[in-house]
């Protein structure tokens, strides 16, 4: 959604975009009505990539691991069998490192045919990096800005279960890519404070001007704002829905425990709705386990997805990432809805639910704090519209078109060969290009 609001966004700011991209990406899932909001100057061209389906991937990697079930999990650990071995010394960084070769011969002819002025390169998937020392090479004096969706290193390996190798190898492999593309690229964006002071200070011999932060956020004119809290259901019914993916990053353990938890007469009142793929077997079992009070209603097309927050009281928040912010969380407060979060107690996540005042929050992994989350919000009843006081101004700085107009600024200036200055928010947080 980053890419496509920049490609939605740019051209209005001056700018000429080409983009580059898959024929047959591995995804999740897809939602072919996005692509009407891309202006018609925008020139998109596709290419096939050798990289699995995702659901095939999925497969595999179950296969190779072992893990078949929750209980499985340990199968992991050993020797890994041939099968294994190869792939985690083949596809590295990840396995659309296939789509690499076409990548670069594309990117190339595009950039002498179109008169590229900048080339941005949005990760992941992250073998995407390994483009930029390959145009270094040749075009010494183009313009690379690397755009850093996620942050790498510090947590993907460890929180993100769609990581496709997590051998040492894989690691290094990963730690070289990272570094040779950062100190090839002539900016490096990222979407948090957190991450962006993390990806820099692996390079403290870079320059500080080489670093920026652009957050993601949302789009206005996709989102039906809730100006207020909903007024409680004649039933005594409170749901609260969770939008997204469910994977190791937003594993939802601690919330089910601090549900089947509450008080029955509690619980009785609350319907939990998940509308999302959900990665891991055992985080689905987990949640059926809930019984009467959960809905898994898979994915569903953005436009479907998000009018589904119209029709709830709560939307749910779960994220163990100290770093990174899950794109949901700006849908969220751009919808208006209150939040219910199990968040890091330490996370960038938390430090803006705080700032924007977007709801109530507990630490991911304090069960205790969680139950009390969803006993206040059972006894909070006409309270809610008075209690829930978002900070409206702040939110708004977070509009899609507002944050591609700060990228086309930094943009502009880089192209033109310019090193912008950090601009400081009014909230007092770290530059917003």
């Amino acid at each position: 959604m980053r890419a496509a609001s920049l490609a939605r966004y740019l051209p209005a700011e001056g700018i000429r975009l080409d983009v580059l991209t898959t024929r047959n990406p591995s995804a999740v899932g897809t939602d072919a009505t996005l692509l009407r909001e891309i202006p018609a100057e925008v020139t998109v061209h596709r290419t096939f990539t050798f990289d699995l389906p995702f659901a095939v991937k999925k497969w595999i990697k179950r296969r190779i691991t072992g893990a078949k079930s929750p209980s499985a999990k340990s199968a992991t650990a050993g020797k890994p069998n041939f099968l294994k071995r190869m792939l985690q010394d083949v596809l590295l960084p990840d396995p659309q490192v296939t789509w690499l070769p076409l990548l670069t011969y594309t990117a190339r002819r595009l950039v002498r045919k179109r008169g590229i002025d900048l080339v941005l390169i949005t990760t992941p998937p992250f073998s995407t990096v390994l483009l930029v020392e390959r145009l270094r090479k040749s075009f010494p004096g183009l313009p690379i800005v690397i755009d850093f969706r996620d942050e790498w290193l510090s947590t993907n390996f460890d929180l993100v279960s769609f990581v496709f190798s997590v051998s040492e190898r894989a690691k290094s492999v990963a730690c070289v890519a990272e570094a040779r593309a950062v100190t090839d690229a002539t900016a490096v964006v990222a979407v948090t404070e957190a991450a962006r002071r993390q990806i820099r200070s692996r390079y403290p011999q870079q320059p500080e001007s080489k670093f920026h932060l652009i957050s993601n956020g949302f789009d206005s004119t996709r989102l039906q704002r809730s100006q207020t809290p909903s007024v409680p259901r004649s039933d005594g019914k409170i749901i609260v829905t969770y939008v997204g993916t469910v994977y190791t990053s937003t594993e939802p353990t601690s919330l089910v425990q601090a549900v089947e938890s509450l008080p029955l007469t509690v619980k009785s009142r609350f319907l939990l709705r998940f509308i999302g793929h959900v990665e891991e077997p055992r985080f689905r079992e987990a949640l059926l386990g809930l019984g009467e009070m959960i809905e898994l209603k898979g994915y569903l097309p953005q436009p479907e997805a998000l009018a589904a927050m119209n029709e709830t009281d709560y939307v749910l928040l779960l994220n163990h990432d100290p770093l990174n912010v899950g794109g949901k969380f700006y849908d969220y407060v751009g919808g208006g809805k209150p939040i219910l979060g199990a968040v890091h107690p330490q996370g960038e996540t938390r430090r803006l639910f705080d700032e924007m005042k977007a709801g109530w929050w507990a630490g991911i992994d304090d069960v205790e704090g969680i139950r009390r989350l969803f006993i206040d919000a059972a006894e909070r009843g006409n309270s809610l519209a008075v209690d829930f006081q978002p900070d409206r101004e702040k939110i708004a700085q977070y509009d899609r078109k507002i944050l591609a107009q700060r990228y086309a600024r930094l943009l502009h200036s880089i192209a033109e060969g310019g090193h912008e200055d950090t601009i400081t928010l009014p909230t007092g947080t770290m530059q917003e290009p």
